[in-house]
């Protein structure tokens, strides 16, 4: 309840001058390639089941946060859209195919994709944005949007829910593909 109130006041903050919370929490809210691959990484970790649907959620804002910092100072990253888009596809085959790997290689590939994200967020941060509430604002959504792919994902456990998570897999990863050409086209 204290966190709910906390966020309440910084979001308040940010309708009154430019704090930077709301377009942080905007960004992967508006973004549906990193909609997409951040709900993936939910659906994943519930269709792994635990320790990979704790995991893999903390792990990608952590490391995420890491890549934003990479960018606000300045550090140059090849790629960045290819590899957002590269993740919503993987992460889609992933889930459609119902990929079981160990923990650290499911952690390490969430890992590399969050680098990617946490850079294109960083990079993108708006002019005269404050950096730390902005970034609070997106790693906040982002592990909204894992919570949401986790709620989904807990279909997992009925036969035909397996053929939906799988067929949310494959949609993900069509839009993931449609955002690679785009990058690459």
């Amino acid at each position: 309840m204290t966190a709910l109130a906390l966020l309440s006041l910084a979001a308040l903050h940010d309708v009154h001058g430019s704090g930077g919370f709301l377009s942080g929490v905007m960004h992967p809210l508006t973004g549906l390639d990193h909609l997409v691959a951040m709900v993936a990484v939910g659906l994943w970790g519930a269709q792994l089941g635990r320790p990979a649907s704790i995991w893999l959620p903390v792990a990608f804002p952590l490391v995420m946060a890491c890549g934003a910092f990479v960018a606000l100072a300045g550090a140059p990253l090849p790629y960045v859209e290819v590899g957002v888009a590269a993740s919503a596809v993987l992460l889609g085959l992933a889930v459609a195919c119902e990929w079981r790997p160990k923990i650290a290689v499911a952690l390490a590939c969430v890992a590399v994709f969050a680098v990617f994200h946490g850079y294109a967020h960083g990079a993108e941060l708006p002019e005269g944005e404050d950096g730390l509430r902005y970034s609070l604002g997106f790693v906040l959504a982002t592990g909204g949007l894992h919570a949401v792919g986790i709620a989904i994902g807990l279909i997992h456990r009925f036969d035909r829910g397996r053929v939906v998570l799988r067929a949310l897999g494959v949609v993900v990863a069509v839009v993931g593909a449609w955002f690679l050409w785009g990058t690459v086209a």
